[in-house]
């Protein structure tokens, strides 16, 4: 990924319900690069209503690594993500949208 700027350690943990501490596989942590300024796009979601932070907060890491991967692999013999390119893209402008309306 020559182009991009940004790097993120993207780590997922998750909370037990007892209170005790996991046992095993406790952590899935990567590493992802991208053009794209995580926490400006972050900042730009908090007008967007009806997500609670939680809710902008994974919108956003989630479509950007969902879109990352199709940009990625856009060139693939055997593009895996073909069928959700078009309604990937028209939900990002979508997103963008509502995202200057709520300004």
């Amino acid at each position: 990924m020559p182009n991009d700027s940004h790097r993120y350690r993207i780590t997922v943990t998750p909370i037990e319900r007892d209170g005790q501490h996991c046992q095993g596989r406790c952590t899935i942590e990567f590493e992802h690069a991208c053009h794209d300024d995580w926490m400006r796009i972050l900042e730009n979601v908090q007008r967007q209503r009806g997500l609670t932070g939680d809710e902008r907060a994974a919108l956003v890491v989630g479509t950007k690594l969902l879109s990352g991967l199709m940009l990625d692999h856009r060139k693939d013999a055997d593009d895996l993500f073909a069928p959700l390119r078009p309604y990937m893209g028209e939900f990002i402008a979508s997103l963008k949208a509502r995202g200057r309306d709520a300004g």
